[in-house]
This record gives structure tokens, sequence and C-alpha cells, in this order.
């Protein structure tokens, strides 16, 4: 069944991904980003028999009236909403010694708050249809980086995507939280030996969609083979 599929970050990386997924699987995606360059290129990579089938819009992820607007724009342009995928963030570099106050705090707006802001945007036209809502955390969610702030991040997006999951029970509405170990995207100061690519976890986002109203992937832990932790 065809779905209606919102996507911050969804300009790059992991999001693109999955809206090409998306789309080629006949459903209707609206991404949002912070380039306007990438967001036309992303628009115009889909052939003229897809364009229908996709919107974007540019969007900081930290602020309200841009995720509100950009939500209620998504619903005007499709007709609903059924899924919506906080997939928004960066890694700041440097450590608790070296970083930079102004990147850590961008980081944690578009990290944390931007999801937060994603449910509360989110929630009434998902409680309406009993649908989907989709963290993307990180096996760094789980282990911490010594002096590494992402980590922190993450770890607040593990507690934020089961603090959702228990407020829904209930009401239909199901809570998956995606956690990839190692990803080749820009986010790596240093590239790590074993990597996947943003469509193997784009690949296991729409296998997440695929599954029974009555099945709930609360979270899964994808890591590229030869990963250490």
């Amino acid at each position: 069944m065809s779905k209606t599929i919102f996507i911050t970050g969804g300009t790059s990386g992991i999001g693109a991904a999955t809206a090409r997924h998306a789309v080629a699987a006949g459903h209707r995606v609206f991404v949002t980003g912070r380039s306007q360059e990438r967001l036309r290129a992303l628009l115009d990579s889909f052939d003229t028999t897809q364009q229908d089938q996709v919107d974007g819009r540019i969007v900081d992820a930290s602020s309200w009236d841009e995720t509100d607007r950009a939500v209620r724009g998504c619903i005007e342009r499709f007709g609903g909403l059924d899924v919506a995928f906080a997939n928004a963030g960066f890694s700041a570099r440097g450590d608790l010694g070296s970083g930079d106050p102004e990147k850590w705090r961008e980081m944690l707006l578009t990290n944390v708050l931007g999801a937060a802001l994603l449910i509360k945007a989110t929630l009434p036209a998902l409680t309406a249809v009993r649908g989907h809502f989709l963290f993307t955390g990180s096996t760094a969610g789980r282990k911490v980086y010594p002096g590494n702030l992402y980590t922190a991040t993450k770890w607040a997006v593990t507690g934020l995507a089961e603090s959702l999951r228990q407020q829904v029970v209930g009401t239909g509405v199901r809570v998956s939280n995606i956690s990839p170990g190692h990803v080749d995207t820009p986010l790596w100061a240093e590239r790590p030996d074993a990597m996947m690519e943003p469509d193997d976890v784009a690949r296991t986002v729409m296998w997440i969609l695929e599954q029974p109203r009555n099945v709930d992937i609360s979270e899964i832990i994808l890591r590229a083979t030869g990963q250490a932790f």
C-alpha cells in the first residue's frame, strides 16, 4: 500500500537513499534539508514518471516554525502523512577540550531537538492513521567515544525513541530506532576501514516499513562487516 513519507535530512546520505528506494516502491516522499543545491539535485534526479511522487523544502530541523510549516506543506501536497523519519543530524569536529561550542550547539539542536520537533509536528497526523515514526540513531548511541559529544546526542535519540514508543502505546503508532554503525557519509574526519553505504541502511528502513501492522520493530542495529563494536 502506497504511503506518504516525510524525511528530514533527506537531500543526501541515508535520507536521500531512503527517498529513492521509497519512490521506486511507489510511495510519495517529502524531503527536507538545508542546501537548496542538494535539494534541487535530488528532486531533478527522479524521472518524469516519478515527479508527482516527490517534493521537498529547505528547512532548519531545529526550527519549530520551519518544521511545522514543512509538515503541513507535505500534508497539503500529498493529502496526508503515514511515516515521519527523523534522520537529520551531523557530528561536530573536535573533542570536549578542542571542539567549537557553537558547533556543539548546532549539533545538539539538530540531532536532538530536531527529532523532538518532528514528533510534535507529525504526531497528530500519524495518530489519525496509525502511522510510523522512525529515527536515525547510531551504534554511537550504545558506545561512548572518548571526548565525543556526538555520542551523547545519539544516546539522547535512543532514549527519545523509547520515550515516544511508550507514549504512543495503544494508539497504533509504531516507533523504530535504526542504529547504523559506520556509514560512508561526509561525517567522518578519518575514514574507517569497515563501512556500509547509505543504500544499505535505506534498504533496512524499507524492510521495517514493510512489516505488518501487528509487528513493531522498536530498534535495529546494523554494522559494517568487520566493524569492531
